[in-house]
C-alpha cells in the first residue's frame, strides 16, 4: 500500500523510516513530524480569496432563474456565491454559507426549518415577507432580518416587484459537528401567523423585557432589524469621531443580552463618509460585505475591489484590508466572529499604511 506523498517526499533516502510509514499507513495513521508544518501554522493560511459578486450580473441571472423555476419548485430559489478558493464546496468563506435569493410577486417559498442559522440583508423590494415562528415580517430594503436555528420559516412577495435579499447561513459549521437537521411545515406551505407585524421588536427591542421573561435560546428574540432605525442612529452618531479602520461601525445585538444575534455568526454595518481613506486592519474571521449604500473601493491583501450598491465581496481571514471612499457609503457584513469569540480565536489587528 503507498504511503501519502508527503511522507515520500521528506524520507525517500531512508528505507527504514519509509517501511515505517507504510505499515502505519496499513493502519490507517501517520507520523505526525510530517504533517505537522501544515496543520499547525504560524498565521492562518485560509483557502478561500478575496472576490467581488457585481450586482447587476447576478441579479440578471437571477431574474433569469426567476423564468425557469418557481419558488415552490426550488423550495427556495437562490444562487449561491462560491468562493473561487473552495468551488463545489457552495461556501462563500470556510465557515460560511452565502446566496441571493429572489422572491417574485405573488409566489410562497414553503416553510421548513433546519438546525442552521440563517441572516438576511434586504437589497430591493417592496412587499416582500418573511415568517418566524408565528410572526410575518414586513421586508424593507436594508433590513437585517434573523431566523435562528430550528425555527419554522416561509417567505412571501405581496407586492408587485421582485424581492431580493442576501442570505448567510452557518451551514459549513452545522455540518462540521455532522449536526445538520431539517424538515418541511408539517401542514400546509405556510406557518400560521399568531402575533401582529413587529410584535417581537416591540416586545424585545425597546430596552425593555417582559415582567418573567425567560430566554428560550442563544438567539435574539427579535428577528427584524429596521434599516430605518440604523440611517437614524447613524444620523447621531456622525456628529462624533469616526474610527480610522471603520468608519462608524456598529453590530447588531442580541437586546436581552447585549450579545450577538445569533452564537454563530454575527452581523455589522458601517457608515464610511465622504472622501474616507481607512486604515488598514486585518482579522481572523473572514467577512462578508454586502454594499448598502454608495461606492467604493477596499484593498484586501493587494487585490482592489470596486464596489457599488447591491455587490457582495468577501475579504478572507487574516487578510489586510482597507476601505476608501469618494462619497458616503454603507456596508452591511457578517462573519463567524461570534463563535470565534466563544472559542478564545478571534483576533484583530491594526497596521500602519
Amino acid at each position: 500500500m503507498q504511503t501519502p506523498d508527503i511522507q515520500l517526499a521528506r524520507d525517500t533516502d531512508d528505507p527504514k523510516r519509509l517501511a515505517l510509514y507504510g505499515r502505519l499507513n496499513e493502519q490507517h495513521s501517520a507520523p505526525l513530524w510530517a504533517v505537522m508544518a501544515q496543520l499547525v501554522t504560524p498565521e492562518p493560511r485560509p483557502r478561500s480569496v478575496a472576490h467581488k459578486w457585481d450586482y447587476p450580473v447576478m441579479r440578471k441571472l437571477l431574474l433569469e432563474a426567476g423564468e425557469l423555476i418557481t419558488a415552490k419548485e426550488a423550495e427556495r430559489r437562490v444562487l449561491v456565491l462560491e468562493n473561487p478558493g473552495i468551488r463545489g464546496m457552495s461556501q462563500i468563506t470556510q465557515s460560511l454559507y452565502a446566496g441571493l435569493q429572489l422572491i417574485l410577486p405573488g409566489e410562497v417559498a414553503p416553510s421548513h426549518r433546519h438546525a442552521a442559522a440563517a441572516l438576511r440583508l434586504i437589497i430591493e423590494g417592496q412587499g416582500g415577507y418573511t415568517a418566524v415562528s408565528g410572526e410575518r415580517i414586513p421586508m424593507s430594503a436594508g433590513d437585517f432580518i434573523v431566523t435562528p436555528s430550528w425555527t419554522f420559516h416561509d417567505h412571501g412577495n405581496l407586492g408587485e416587484d421582485p424581492v431580493i435579499w442576501l442570505d448567510g447561513l452557518d451551514v459549513p459549521i452545522v455540518n462540521l459537528f455532522d449536526a445538520s437537521f431539517a424538515e418541511a411545515y408539517p401542514s400546509g406551505e405556510t406557518q400560521q401567523v399568531e402575533r401582529s407585524a413587529g410584535d417581537a421588536l416591540a416586545r424585545y427591542g425597546s430596552n425593555m423585557l417582559p415582567i418573567g421573561y425567560v430566554p428560550e435560546g442563544s438567539s435574539s428574540p427579535v428577528f427584524h432589524y429596521p434599516y430605518s432605525r440604523v440611517k437614524e442612529a447613524f444620523r447621531q452618531l456622525a456628529r462624533g469621531g469616526v474610527d480610522d479602520c471603520h468608519g462608524i461601525k456598529l453590530q447588531y445585538t442580541n437586546p436581552t443580552t447585549g450579545g450577538y444575534p445569533m452564537p454563530t455568526m454575527g452581523a455589522f454595518i458601517q457608515q464610511l463618509p465622504a472622501r474616507f481613506n481607512g486604515r488598514p486592519y486585518r482579522c481572523t474571521d473572514a467577512t462578508v460585505y454586502c454594499v448598502r449604500e454608495g461606492q467604493g473601493v477596499s484593498t484586501i491583501s493587494g487585490e482592489r475591489i470596486e464596489w457599488n450598491v447591491g455587490d457582495v465581496f468577501v475579504a478572507p481571514s487574516w487578510s489586510v484590508t482597507s476601505h476608501r471612499t469618494t462619497e458616503h457609503a454603507v456596508l452591511f457584513s457578517f462573519s463567524d466572529r461570534p463563535a470565534q469569540k466563544a472559542l478564545g480565536l478571534w483576533r484583530e489587528q491594526r497596521l500602519d499604511d
